[in-house]
């Protein structure tokens, strides 16, 4: 993620700073990377799913416009927030689909290394979301990096510089969440 001589960053500290124009600034300097994280995320999603990159994106613009104070060191800490909204949209998105319809057929969990099915798509993101959830309170570093690299879409080293930890320990650290989640995903539905 290039960050054309700091160009990313002045602009997140001039929007913390309350210059309305900033935010203006850094959507050109942003978008490529957010469509290409959405895209990498949705190409995880079933077929058929509506929900497309570039709305998923649009809609992380829309509510990171409503942040009153938004508070970002630089443009790692942007991105790693950009996921997190994009893990609530995807989820979201999942319980009005699931408002909307019931009894659908089952539908396979696709978290890597855990192939297990659910009997109603908006399980998918649902029960991943509450084991995620439960996993923040044990291990609050497993938790972020599941949020960065599964739901965000980042690599192991674009998760890594924004935790400030090794590629290694992230791996590590994925290796054992995405074990643990896949246990309470076995356990069956929320």
């Amino acid at each position: 993620m290039p960050d054309p001589p700091g160009e990313i960053t002045r602009c997140l500290h001039a929007w913390n700073a309350g210059d309305p124009e900033a935010f203006g600034k850094l959507v050109p300097l942003v978008y490529d990377e957010l469509r290409r994280i959405a895209g990498r995320k949705m190409a995880e999603e079933r077929n058929g799913h509506t929900l497309q990159p570039t709305a998923l994106v649009h809609e992380a613009y829309i509510r990171l416009l409503q942040y009153r104070t938004p508070a970002w060191r630089d443009r790692m800490h942007f991105f790693g927030s950009a996921a997190s909204l994009m893990r609530r949209i995807l989820v979201d998105y999942a319980r009005k689909r699931h408002s909307a319809r019931r009894g659908d057929a089952p539908l396979r969990v696709k978290l890597p290394d855990a192939d297990l099915v659910t009997r109603q798509p908006f399980l998918e993101w649902m029960m991943v979301d509450e084991a995620l959830d439960r996993l923040t309170v044990l291990d609050p570093l497993q938790a972020r990096v599941v949020e960065l690299h599964y739901f965000g879409g980042l690599t192991v080293e674009e998760t890594a510089e924004i935790l400030e930890v090794s590629p290694y320990k992230i791996e590590r650290q994925w290796t054992a969440a995405r074990a643990w989640i896949a246990r309470e995903l076995a356990r069956g539905e929320p």
